[in-house]
């Protein structure tokens, strides 16, 4: 099993991640601002991570981990040092510590710039958007790592189904746990890397609509 790097461990998706992570055996690794904010758990290491550091100082903490989860997110107070840059940082210290593997949560259609004022729930997270944009493509343009980029519809406080659709074809929203389900099952799917995936709540069981990509 992999030790496993979370950046933005205590927000709302890494608390759902860290558990089903734990559950499938891996060790874990989260950072984040506020670490006594990151759930209590054994095989969970937390470390204080400020997107704000220097790379440098980003990368000693993911010494030992051989995958890296962003799952950080200021929710619009932040979005240039910590959904932008602050990715864009994570991605470097990954390169630096000679880690591969990189997931991505991002939001949907963060890389088709024209979807945004097309649907409306997209159109009142522009900046959001605008952050998300210019830190998918940093991770496929200007890295060599082997990334997933996991683009879901809008989030929900809601049961989660552990059923899912993938493509772009719908307009649904996503429960919480079938998005850290869905980012924790990427992890057992190789052929999701280099692979930037839309996800709605849809039918399919989660790994059959992985496996099937």
């Amino acid at each position: 099993m992999s030790k496993v790097f979370i950046a933005g461990g205590s927000g709302r998706v890494a608390t759902e991640l860290i558990k089903k992570l734990v559950a499938a055996g891996h060790e874990v690794i989260a950072g984040a601002r506020h670490p006594e904010k990151i759930v209590a758990m054994d095989h969970v290491e937390t470390v204080k991570l400020d997107l704000h550091d220097d790379v440098a100082t980003i990368a000693k903490l993911m010494q030992g981990a051989s995958v890296v989860y962003f799952v950080a997110g200021s929710r619009g107070s932040d979005l240039l040092q910590t959904d932008a840059m602050g990715a864009v940082k994570t991605m470097q210290a990954a390169e630096q510590n000679g880690i591969k593997r990189y997931i991505m949560l991002s939001s949907l259609y963060a890389l088709q710039p024209a979807m945004w004022t097309k649907i409306k729930s997209l159109g009142e997270i522009m900046d959001y958007n605008v952050a998300k944009f210019f830190a998918d493509n940093y991770l496929v343009h200007d890295t060599n790592l082997d990334y997933t980029i996991l683009q879901p519809s809008s989030l929900t406080e809601e049961a989660g189904t552990g059923k899912i659709q993938i493509g772009d074809d719908f307009a649904s929203t996503n429960p919480i746990p079938d998005v850290a389900q869905v980012l924790a099952a990427i992890l057992e799917h190789d052929n999701t890397i280099g692979q930037v995936i839309l996800m709605g709540g849809g039918n399919t069981p989660i790994n059959d609509a992985l496996a099937n990509i």
